[in-house]
């Protein structure tokens, strides 16, 4: 049994460490590519080191592009990639160029594709996450739910037969990466001399945040005018449009930082006051530690954030900061993301497939 992994940002890497060690315990091969979408090292090879991932075995090295540059030369790159190392099943994750580009071409070489975090929807179509896996989903042959909300949108798509409910892997791998901190002192506390449970911890990537300068201005402004310092762990991406905007991304509560390794991240958040985001990963990271998030967009894939009272939706600035300084959520012990061995599932259906 060949199992291949195509991934290409952080997201991704996360969601790989999990399923690389599962297949490792079951003794099944994992050829893992790395298309470079994310290409800056704080963002790709550092987490494969923190993570315990190892080298990729194959990198493209894509880098940035336009959405049709990118997934065409992924897509030229992973033909001669597949034919080489034939694989029994091409595992993609999440919702990137990167996972439909390895979907598409290993369907159309016959080799069976499994989605992992399939059913995901936020009905936005403006996203371009959102066409990736719509698109994955229905070419797939295996459906890998994280919940059974993603298992009743794919069955309302028609996609009941190929679906199977695993669980989240992102919630095995951050598990075991909180139990190995164990109460440790965030790197990032101690670098900016922060007070523990005294700032908030910052991510906004999206082009519905950032493409549109008056947006990201508004969006920095919001967080600029919160009532502790916003730590805005900040993309190269969004640093070259604030600056190509001429938008200061340090001012008032705001200090741009550069991204954290993943360890480094979860630290963090656990000792932040909340965290505010339009990640889709980090509002299930802040609801699997108990931190309340705001997320800065009309919609959200993981709607048990919301429904538990973790998490708001914001868009304005007045929007945020209610969010941000609204009461503690009250606890739950509910766990709609699953018990921590979800890629040890994911292993076991493809190995038995």
């Amino acid at each position: 049994m060949k199992i291949l992994s195509v991934v290409g940002a952080r997201p991704q890497f996360v969601k790989l460490a999990p399923i690389h060690k599962a297949a490792r315990a079951a003794s099944v091969e994992h050829v893992i590519v790395h298309t470079g979408q994310h290409y800056d090292p704080m963002l790709s090879d550092v987490f494969f080191e923190d993570l315990g991932i190892g080298v990729p075995d194959v990198h493209l090295g894509v880098g940035s592009g336009s959405h049709g540059v990118q997934t065409g030369a992924m897509l030229a790159a992973l033909d001669v990639v597949f034919e080489a190392h034939c694989p029994d099943w091409v595992l993609v994750y999440g919702d990137t160029n990167s996972t439909v580009a390895a979907t598409l071409s290993a369907v159309k070489m016959h080799i069976p594709v499994a989605h992992l975090e399939a059913g995901l929807r936020s009905f936005n179509r403006r996203m371009p996450e959102e066409h990736n896996r719509v698109m994955t989903d229905h070419a797939a042959d295996l459906l890998l739910a994280p919940t059974p909300v993603a298992v009743e949108h794919l069955a309302s798509e028609g996609l009941a037969g190929r679906t199977v409910l695993v669980g989240d892997v992102m919630t095995d791998v951050l598990f075991e990466v909180r139990d190995q901190l164990a109460g440790a002192p965030s790197p990032l506390v101690e670098e900016l001399g922060l007070t523990p449970g005294e700032y908030y911890v910052a991510t906004i990537h999206r082009a519905d945040n950032t493409d549109d300068p008056v947006r990201l201005a508004d969006v920095a402004a919001g967080l600029a005018g919160l009532d502790k310092p916003v730590i805005l762990l900040a993309h190269p991406r969004v640093v070259a449009k604030a600056k190509s905007h001429g938008i200061e991304l340090t001012q008032g509560s705001l200090v741009a930082h550069e991204p954290l390794s993943y360890p480094e991240l979860i630290a963090a958040a656990l000792s932040s006051a909340g965290i505010v985001t339009d990640s889709g990963g980090l509002q299930k990271e802040a609801f699997l530690l108990g931190v309340p998030c705001t997320t800065v967009r009309t919609e959200t894939e993981w709607v048990e954030t919301i429904e538990l009272g973790w998490n708001v939706l914001a868009n304005t600035a007045d929007e945020i900061a209610a969010a941000v300084t609204r009461p503690h959520p009250t606890a739950t012990d509910a766990a709609p993301y699953g018990d921590g061995h979800a890629a040890e599932r994911v292993i076991a259906l493809l190995a038995d497939a």
